[in-house]
């Protein structure tokens, strides 16, 4: 992506900035010449670190506040000219056992994020990262934005309350916001701990680790992914253009895989790696959604945004930088 004048020299916070998606966003716009201001809890299980911005730590300033302390957040958007709304709970298996928890920081916090802004920074530009959970099951396929929505759990639900919180205050409040529904998002920087973020970074870890990767089901369920740079593209293309204020974009690719094919890559990419099929646990198959991938029409359209990383590179530059930094995200022993 080319340097965007839009970014020189403008201030421009993140929420969940030392999380994976955050950071990407940090480090383009860095080298884009923004002053960037990162807001996250570093709240256990959510996949923040500050190891994710260990390069750029010197030229970004980082405040370790709760979105939900909105005293504290009313200061950190005061007098910003971007906000890229990015901190959240992204674990849907979590959101069907504490939904509280899911709907303090998808919901009530956004609102009181764009309560902030309004009291104080009403002419923020902000792009706030949804979800393709809101849709639910496929009707059809592609799925684009005019999909019912119907989500399949928790998370799903109040992803999509602060997705239309977002959009009230542009059409009511002059707040200029868009709004991205994000696919299967993976690359350097998302948590591998575990499936809490992406079932695609607990599988990186596990052929990296020597461990079995388990295909729920019959491993035929075909998904769509899309590499960091990619996403970070979009973000910037969307806070670009004024004319995206109030729209809604779906993220996707046109590579469309089963999971069967994507652990089959892994282990073509890691030789001696193994994979077997696995029986769905019942609390994951209430909430699967089968078969999905978007349509990305309207954002390559509106935004002239289109993915641009193959999945298999993506994949190769993925293991490539576990292999170097796995320490600093399991502890193990590189």
């Amino acid at each position: 992506m080319s340097q965007a004048p839009e970014f020189v020299g403008k201030d421009v916070l993140i929420t969940g900035g030392l999380g994976f998606i955050g950071s990407n966003v940090a480090r383009r716009l860095v080298a884009q010449g923004a002053r960037v201001t990162l807001c996250d809890s570093l709240l256990p299980n959510y996949g923040g670190t500050v190891y994710n911005v260990r390069d750029i730590q010197d030229r970004v300033s980082v405040a370790l506040t709760d979105v939900r302390d909105s005293a504290a957040f009313r200061e950190l958007v005061r007098g910003k000219d971007y906000l890229f709304n990015l901190a959240g709970q992204t674990s849907h298996l979590d959101s069907m056992t504490d939904p509280q928890t899911d709907l303090a920081i998808n919901t009530t916090a956004q609102l009181a994020i764009l309560e902030a802004c309004r009291a104080v920074n009403a002419g923020v530009r902000i792009v706030f990262a949804s979800t393709r959970q809101v849709y639910g099951r496929p009707q059809y396929l592609p799925v684009d934005e005019h999909h019912p929505i119907r989500p399949v759990d928790v998370n799903g639900i109040n992803k999509l309350a602060g997705e239309w919180y977002h959009l009230l205050y542009n059409d009511v409040h002059g707040i200029r916001s868009s709004v991205l529904r994000l696919t299967n998002t993976y690359g350097p920087g998302m948590r591998v701990r575990d499936a809490r973020q992406s079932f695609i970074g607990l599988w990186c870890r596990q052929v990296l680790s020597g461990e079995t990767v388990r295909v729920f089901g019959d491993g035929e369920q075909r998904r769509d992914f899309n590499h960091v740079d990619d996403c970070v593209d979009a973000l910037l293309l969307a806070a670009r253009r004024d004319d995206a204020c109030g729209r809604v974009y779906n993220l996707g690719s046109n590579e469309v895989v089963s999971l069967r094919q994507v652990a089959e890559m892994l282990i073509e990419l890691e030789p001696g790696a193994r994979w077997n099929l696995a029986e769905f646990p019942p609390s994951l198959r209430q909430i699967d959604i089968g078969d999905y991938h978007g349509s990305y029409a309207r954002a390559h359209e509106e935004l002239g945004w289109s993915p641009r990383v193959p999945l298999m590179d993506g994949l190769r530059r993925t293991l490539a930088y576990y292999r170097e930094h796995r320490q600093a995200y399991w502890g193990e022993p590189a």
